[in-house]
């Protein structure tokens, strides 16, 4: 097995998954933190753990690709994505592409056109699948999507180019199922290429790209045959009886794959419908992420809950693990309720929004934050100012952020910690009635005599600040002028360097 750099033989992977870019260890880190004082409140993390989606279990994995390895390194730099659920389903405030699967139906009960089809399930698939002729947003346009990312401190954008409904928001040759189909009214814009558009705007301006990509298609006659009833999510015949109809399927999904990578060559592979899977679905994922590297050697394949070697990194999915996971991941979670658009949608305020990204950080993890345009092809302005509210907060303590790594104890009731080389920042996140930071911030480290702490965004005449130890734990005092005049809302940032 090939050894990680900056690793020692028989390093712990939680030891490995705390490690900076720098390759420092939380050991070797800081001249400036003494003493094991952690070690009695906040245990070490053991692994294999279980905390992820429906009590997943996340065993550690090791990448040996050496390209593979740096690629992720990039990723965990990241730190803050933009994810989009856009499609058809948006005219309806859908839940997706879920209320036409039988089983689970996710918010169909709640759907005007459910009542108007009279419970018919069939006849209310028809008339979802009739939304083509309907999908037209003379209002996209991708620049204020580009511009509020950016701001806010976002890396990278995945995008929806195809849900488990089957409708193609990019150019495919293998289904008129597509928004670029004579029977879609925006078919002959010049932004049909949804995807492409999306795309190309976010890799100019710096982002990093990633397609998400539905595995099972409920629109494929291979999938779920018309002929027969399909009562939920699975293929609705049995692909080992009828094995070269799941062929036809299987090559329809490795050829619109192909073309996703020959057309926009993602930074990301993100599969979604873990339920198609080997041995009974089996897709051959194997040639799948073959054939994508051959496309972009760097690309990262997330076969997302699906152990094995092409889940690149772990999706916890609105949620956030209770502690750092030893292998890379990501929470994908929604601004609002939902992840795609719907009317009058209850958006998480600012506050909460900073928070879960300080949270995720802390622990070591990338924040991927949905938001799912309407149907007309715009956001919520509710959106956009939330957006606003978070690059406010991130313009002061964006290196607080970016291109850090976890350090225990991660987060306690009212701070939480990140570290960059030789800095740790310590994140005070505010409480319900504080509008400003506290007379005092209490951590518990123990801090060397000598480091240098600031307060990121005070002017840079404001008082020196000065840590006191006591009883195991450190206490800075905020000056009354920082207090009174805060750089920013929501939660404040000590940064300790060590000499």
């Amino acid at each position: 097995m090939m050894q990680i750099p900056g690793r020692e033989p028989n390093t712990p992977p939680h030891e490995v998954a705390s490690r900076g870019s720098s390759g420092l260890s939380r050991r070797e880190l800081f001249p400036l933190l003494a003493g094991g004082a952690l070690a009695p409140i906040f245990p070490r993390v053991s692994f294999p753990f279980t905390g992820g989606d429906g009590g997943r279990e996340y065993p550690a994995k090791l990448i040996e690709d050496p390209i593979l390895r740096e690629q992720l390194e990039r990723f965990q730099d990241w730190k803050f994505g933009l994810f989009m659920h856009w499609g058809i389903y948006s005219l309806w405030g859908a839940v997706e592409s879920w209320p036409m699967e039988g089983a689970e139906g996710y918010g169909r009960p709640s759907l005007p056109q459910w009542k108007e089809c009279n419970g018919d399930l069939e006849e209310f698939r028809r008339r979802y699948r009739a939304l083509k002729k309907e999908f037209n947003p003379q209002q996209f346009d991708v620049n204020p999507w580009v511009e509020a990312a950016k701001a806010a401190g976002m890396r990278y954008c995945i995008f929806t180019t195809k849900h488990h409904d089957g409708f193609c928001m990019f150019p495919t040759a293998h289904t008129d199922f597509r928004v670029g189909d004579s029977g879609c009214p925006f078919h002959d814009d010049p932004r049909s290429d949804v995807a492409g558009v999306i795309f190309s705007a976010f890799r100019k301006a710096g982002f990093a790209t990633g397609a998400y990509f539905s595995k099972p298609d409920w629109n494929h006659r291979d999938f779920w045959d018309p002929e027969l009833p399909a009562p939920n999510k699975y293929p609705n015949y049995d692909v080992a009886a009828h094995p070269k109809r799941w062929e036809k399927f299987k090559k329809f999904l490795h050829a619109q794959v192909e073309e996703l990578m020959s057309q926009y060559h993602p930074d990301i592979l993100w599969f979604d419908g873990s339920w198609v899977q080997a041995p009974k679905y089996d897709i051959d994922i194997d040639a799948v992420a073959n054939a994508a590297r051959g496309k972009n050697r760097r690309v990262i394949v997330v076969d997302r809950w699906v152990a094995g070697p092409h889940e690149n990194y772990y999706t916890p999915e609105q949620k956030i693990p209770p502690a750092p996971l030893a292998h890379p991941w990501e929470s994908c979670i929604s601004m609002g309720d939902q992840w795609s658009f719907k009317p009058e949608e209850r958006y998480k305020s600012v506050r909460q929004l900073v928070h879960l990204l300080v949270e995720v950080v802390a622990k070591g993890g990338n924040l991927l934050l949905n938001i799912g345009p309407g149907p007309d092809g715009r956001w919520d302005p509710i959106a956009h100012d939330r957006m606003e509210g978070i690059a406010s907060w991130m313009s002061v303590n964006a290196e607080a952020i970016h291109g850090t790594r976890s350090f225990a104890p991660y987060r306690t009731d009212r701070v939480a910690f990140t570290q960059k080389g030789k800095t740790l920042y310590v994140i005070h996140l505010a409480q319900r009635s504080e509008t400003g930071p506290p007379p005092e911030i209490i951590f518990p480290l123990r801090v060397a005599e000598g480091s240098k702490v600031t307060f990121l965004g005070a002017p840079r005449s404001s008082e020196p600040l000065v840590a006191m130890e006591r009883d195991g734990s450190t206490r800075v005092q905020i000056p009354t002028s920082i207090r009174q005049a805060p750089p920013c809302a929501d939660a404040w940032t000590l940064k300790i360097e060590g000499r």
